[in-house]
């Protein structure tokens, strides 16, 4: 069986799943402080050129080695600096799945700038289609809107959430300040894989 048709995860949201305040004040005013010349460097040696992404800049830590599988991936330049900050609040924002053994096959700072949007779209690559993909605001406005099939939601800062990366979402930014998440997926290792790759 083709891996564009491996089964997405039973366990993953259909919407919005609300996993509860996580602290950010350890991380926040650091990568509020990333100086443009650094942003600008890591945007252009990104590996998630996707079309639907339009101006959003992103600092990707770590990545898929191959967009068909999510159980292979590896550090970037950016991890070896910034791990020891973002793991806790990783951990802390996934501690409601309660899996004893996982992995964050993709990690990355996302940024939008005013009037930025990210247009409606389905996270096509098979490798999406298993983690949880899970998002902690550091940084909006009320005025930024995050669509999940027909809904709105407005995610607050030091929030965490999974959204469904599989149905059709989009986001946009009418406000006047950035709007910067902390993005990463995670998967439990021990459950079973579905069966185009067990």
């Amino acid at each position: 069986m083709h891996a564009d048709a491996i089964h997405p995860n039973p366990r993953k949201t259909t919407s919005v799943r609300r996993l509860g305040a996580v602290d950010i004040s350890g991380i926040r005013d650091a990568i509020l402080a990333i100086p443009e010349p650094v942003w600008d460097a890591e945007n252009a040696d990104k590996p998630n050129r996707f079309e639907a992404l339009d101006k959003t800049r992103h600092i990707v830590f770590r990545f898929v080695d191959d967009t068909r599988d999510w159980r292979a991936s590896h550090d970037r330049a950016q991890w070896a600096q910034w791990r020891e900050r973002l793991l806790p609040v990783m951990e802390q924002a996934t501690r409601p799945y309660g899996y004893a053994r996982a992995d964050y096959p993709r990690v990355m700072l996302a940024r939008m700038a005013p009037g930025g949007v990210i247009k409606p779209h389905r996270d096509a690559n098979p490798a999406a289609k298993w983690p949880h993909k899970i998002h902690v605001p550091l940084l909006t406005n009320p005025q930024v809107g995050f669509l999940v099939g027909e809904r709105v939601y407005h995610l607050p800062e030091g929030r965490a959430v999974e959204v469904n990366n599989l149905g059709r979402h989009a986001v946009r930014n009418d406000g006047a300040t950035d709007r910067i998440h902390l993005i990463f997926e995670y998967y439990d290792e021990d459950q079973p894989a579905p069966p185009p790759l067990a």
